[in-house]
């Protein structure tokens, strides 16, 4: 007789909108399969998801966890977003603090599942104690997850790459060719942020005891995508390697507030020709430099291009300012967007041509779900990899910057959007883009993941350590 029995599945994603996005965007489509599901955080990441539709606002409960208040951490701080880098680590250690709150939560309520982020080294022995399932969620796509190594030789304290250089360079286990590797200064800025640890437990750490204490390796990918990389991971972590789909953010399902300012935009936005307008948006982690800043606007400035800037303030703490006369000299053709913007609908719009971006991975879908090229300023992380791969696929091209210390100029950024945008080598990027968009915006090809991601779980559940 079939297995009918309804799931109760838990989410714990790690204090960041990148991966507090995915994690709900994967909740929601659990829940749509009539699986009970609970996603965990604190109250103020959770008042700051997108809303809900009707259909879905009662299928899913939101725990709030209390975050412990922590030395150097600012009291209103429960997000990367709400910190400067290096204030991070006082967040994990905050993070750590949930531990008590989340083990009574799941004591009281014995889930089937919990599928957990990379910081918590400290959850999956808890959930196997109680017979809970485990799952560990990777937000980011299979090459960031090859690029950084197999498993076993961080459990082993066996660290092949210890100098920054060494993440310059393709990786042994990469038996292809491949350009996806840091350059120098990315890496010493990784390497920098990365020396004060208050938490005691390094990011290498959280990583490996999560992913060795897990039943089932979930990535948000496809193997239409990056199948070559796919096929690495099983070898690299040896678990189970179970793709949930791109979990591309559907219009139907987000953004259904704030009506006002997209009427706005709207009517901007269908002033300006077909494919003429770049969109420009890096994120809510990545924080510009003064320097940065300032090359970047004078960089639109000489591109000629119309533009549409979404530039929120990113940390109450910095005080950057656009270019004297920047917004007055572009105001018959660009906008500078302060406030919320949403993206989705403007990506979606006929008159947006490229997307400028920071190359996380969930903006990197939300572009090419629509078959936008990229013109790509990658900031932190996995948004360099993302950035060569992309490239390595002629899907956007990258804005270079100065190979030592990373300076970037207003020429450069000027010169790559008039390629991607007007130059004969452009098309290519417009191409591959469209080409892009059968695999990223195919909700089919997203919901057989999502069946067989679903029918994993519950074939799976209960699976001994």
């Amino acid at each position: 007789m079939a297995d009918t029995k309804k799931l109760h599945v838990v989410l714990f994603p790690w204090l960041a909108f990148g991966h507090l996005i995915p994690f709900f965007e994967l909740a929601k489509q659990i829940a749509r399969k009539g699986h009970k599901v609970s996603y965990i955080s604190t109250s103020k990441n959770i008042d700051r998801l997108p809303k809900l539709t009707q259909k879905l606002i009662y299928s899913i409960d939101f725990v709030n966890l209390s975050l412990p208040l922590t030395n150097g951490l600012p009291e209103c701080a429960e997000a990367t977003k709400d910190v400067p880098l290096d204030k991070v680590q006082y967040l994990k250690k905050a993070f750590d603090g949930l531990e008590p709150e989340l083990t009574r939560f799941l004591e009281d309520s014995t889930p089937d599942w919990i599928i957990y982020d990379f910081t918590p080294y400290w959850l999956p022995p808890i959930a196997g104690r109680l017979g809970i399932s485990r799952a560990f969620f990777s937000t980011f796509n299979a090459w960031s997850g090859v690029f950084f190594g197999p498993t076993n030789d961080m459990m082993d304290g066996n660290l092949q790459r210890i100098r920054p250089e060494d993440f310059t360079v393709p990786p042994k286990w990469i038996p292809f060719p491949s350009n996806i590797t840091y350059r120098l200064y990315e890496i010493n800025r990784f390497f920098a942020h990365g020396q004060e640890n208050v938490s005691g437990v390094s990011d290498w750490l959280r990583f490996e005891a999560s992913v060795s204490g897990c039943d089932v390796f979930l990535i948000r990918s496809c193997t239409e995508f990056e199948k070559e990389w796919l096929d690495l991971l099983p070898k690299l972590h040896r678990k189970p390697i179970v793709s949930v789909g791109l979990l591309a953010p559907s219009l139907q399902d987000n953004e259904g507030d704030k009506d006002d300012e997209w009427g706005f935009i709207n009517n901007w936005l269908a002033m300006q020709r077909e494919k003429s307008v770049v969109y420009v948006a890096l994120g809510t982690e990545a924080t510009l430099s003064q320097d940065e800043l300032t090359e970047l606007a004078h960089g639109l400035e000489l591109s000629g291009s119309p533009f549409f800037w979404a530039l929120r303030k990113q940390h109450d703490f910095l005080s950057l300012k656009l270019p004297d006369g920047f917004e007055e000299r572009t105001k018959n053709r660009g906008i500078v967007w302060t406030s919320w913007a949403p993206q989705l609908k403007i990506l979606e719009h006929d008159s947006i041509g490229v997307f400028l971006t920071h190359c996380g991975w969930g903006s990197v879908i939300e572009g090419l779900q629509f078959g936008k090229p990229l013109v790509m300023l990658p900031f932190l992380g996995d948004q360099a990899l993302n950035a060569r791969g992309l490239e390595e696929k002629n899907v956007g091209f990258e804005i270079r910057r100065n190979e030592n210390d990373g300076t970037l100029t207003r020429n450069s950024v000027a010169e790559s959007l008039k390629l991607v945008m007007n130059d004969e080598k452009g098309k290519t990027y417009w191409e591959k883009a469209n080409e892009m968009r059968k695999i990223f915006g195919n909700r089919d090809l997203s919901y057989k993941y999502i069946d067989d991601f679903v029918e994993y779980l519950r074939k799976k559940r209960t699976m001994p350590l």
